[in-house]
């Protein structure tokens, strides 16, 4: 079968998966999930020139045995850019970890991007041709609104694509993505033929107090085929000591299967002020889902989730602001290991966490 009647194959399998009754919010799994360990990237680490922080989104290229890591530095420290790094997870743990490479994402002018131009957020391997398909949340603040994007870069940084994204996440006065609740996760499926975003919080335009954001799928040569409603939990506490600064979003997004096109793995963080961070990963079903693409959310059938893991109950000593994930080598039990990077905001108040988990 040719790569674009396997595509097509794909595509219609999105619209044929039997879906569920209704959205399934905190239900545990019997699926085990054990920790198999941490390490802890030092504060202020320097590497070739720049200062290690803001990591953001991680993902393993198996050809390689590497991890690509993207800062979310927006060119305020340093460039904005994405990291390579190396680091063995076994049946007894995660060994140290040691950077290898360092390279600035470059604009379609060659140029670095200058400060405050660009929000990276997530990044992923292409496992057709090696590239690296990134994105970006935007700003909307005061006067500027700037639209979120997806982007594709060569393995040195080098501009390729600006991949299109629906009309509905485009920042506009009154509709588009709330500020810093953009395009936050991403993940390919169905074996590279697709590509999926996820809003990290509700749309503009959407009720915030219903706590849905959306799921886009779409192929990757970028077409548009869905939309999704997911629901998301409520914070896990007030705010201390003024109420009201506390959220839940979406941080990262992945392909739950190397073929099904509708099952992912959802990783919501949330945080109240005063309190710390949450975290919990959920497996999502878009199978029976509404297509709400280019409409409102009202009445609409979110997507189906089920409770994989609450990081509070592995056995963590901490819990940081947890904000990437990726599946990493298989162990020899057959497990799979899901690999977790956190962002430290580039403060000396919270930690670059790499963690390890094994997923049977």
């Amino acid at each position: 079968m040719s790569n674009l009647r396997l595509l097509a194959a794909l595509c219609g399998a999105l619209t044929l998966i039997p879906g569920t009754a209704a959205a399934e919010t905190g239900q545990p799994t019997d699926a085990p999930i054990r920790l198999l360990g941490q390490q802890i990237v030092p504060f202020g680490l320097t590497f070739d020139g720049t200062t290690v922080g803001g990591l953001s989104g991680i993902d393993y290229r198996a050809a390689t045995g590497e991890y690509v890591l993207i800062s979310d530095d927006r060119s305020d420290v340093n460039p904005a850019r994405f990291y390579t790094a190396r680091f063995d997870v076994g049946a007894t743990g995660i060994g140290p970890v040691t950077f290898t490479g360092t390279r600035p994402l470059l604009t379609a002018t060659g140029s670095p991007y200058t400060p405050k131009s660009v929000d990276p957020e997530e990044i992923r391997v292409d496992p057709w041709s090696g590239d690296y398909w990134w994105t970006q949340e935007g700003e909307r603040v005061d006067a500027t609104l700037q639209d979120p994007s997806v982007r594709v870069a060569r393995p040195d940084g080098a501009f390729v694509a600006d991949m299109p994204i629906p009309e509905n996440e485009r920042m506009r006065p009154d509709s588009g993505p709330q500020r810093n609740l953009a395009l936050e996760g991403a993940s390919f499926a169905a074996a590279g033929s697709l590509f999926v975003t996820a809003m990290e919080g509700p749309l503009v335009q959407d009720d915030p107090a219903a706590r849905q954001t959306r799921i886009t799928v779409g192929t990757r040569f970028g077409q548009i085929l869905a939309q999704y409603a997911y629901q998301l939990e409520p914070p896990f506490a007030e705010s201390r000591p003024e109420p009201g600064q506390s959220m839940n979003g979406v941080a990262s997004i992945l392909a739950a299967d190397p073929v099904d096109p509708a099952k992912f793995l959802v990783l919501e963080r949330s945080f109240a002020n005063g309190v710390g961070n949450r975290i919990r990963i959920y497996e999502a079903d878009l199978g029976g889902a509404t297509n709400v693409l280019n409409a409102p959310l009202t009445g609409a059938r979110p997507a189906s989730k089920r409770l994989l893991v609450d990081l509070d109950e592995v056995g963590l000593s901490a819990v940081d602001n947890i904000e990437g994930m990726t599946w990493g080598p298989r162990l020899p039990s057959g497990e799979r290991t899901l690999i977790l990077v956190s962002d430290n905001n580039f403060s000396d108040k919270q930690l670059t966490q790499l963690i390890a988990l094994a997923v049977r």
